[in-house]
């Protein structure tokens, strides 16, 4: 059942975030699916799903990447899409210090370009270093970047607190990055 579970979670992080199309899936500008339709397409795909295994997945998501409107009719990824959705986020003003994990290969070209959003909407950083550690470590040693965003705040850059407590902005210029040594 757990290994199930991880494969529908995956599947909705590719619809809901990145390629609704791949499953002829409807999203609207704020990125809410229907719930049945997500269930009927999955299904329609050969993966068996219900919406008690999707609400699973919901709840027992430990990144909380995906979220229920209140009737739990609509369905949407928390943050993380690479598709233009609006997620109506407001504008927070964040603590002195947020984290953002990385892989040392990557370190060079973020101490000359800062941290980028690359594919997706927004540059994603954690309240801490080991929320930034949990989140990072699927990829290898993970390498925690220490940002300035209390003065990237005061400097007018904007930060978003999303849903499920994963930091957005823009991007980080790389003078309000404190590298590991």
């Amino acid at each position: 059942m757990e290994q199930q579970l991880k494969h529908i979670s995956k599947l909705m992080s590719l619809v809901l975030r990145h390629k609704p199309d791949a499953i002829g899936l409807y999203l609207n500008e704020n990125g809410w699916a229907n719930v049945q339709e997500l269930i009927q397409k999955i299904n329609d795909k050969g993966t068996n799903v219900n919406f008690d295994i999707i609400k699973t997945v919901v709840d027992t998501n430990d990144k909380k990447r995906f979220a229920f409107n209140e009737d739990k009719t609509k369905i949407r990824a928390s943050q993380g899409h690479s598709i233009s959705v609006e997620l109506n986020l407001n504008e927070t003003e964040p603590s002195e210090f947020l984290y953002h994990e990385t892989v040392e290969k990557f370190l060079e070209n973020i101490k000359k370009e800062g941290l980028q959003k690359m594919s997706r909407q927004h540059v994603h950083l954690s309240k801490d270093k080991e929320t930034a550690i949990k989140v990072g470590g699927r990829r290898g040693i993970p390498q925690i970047l220490k940002v300035k965003s209390g003065e990237m705040f005061k400097d007018g850059f904007k930060f978003y607190l999303s849903e499920n407590n994963v930091w957005l902005t823009d991007n980080v210029p790389n003078k309000y990055i404190e590298f590991p040594s």
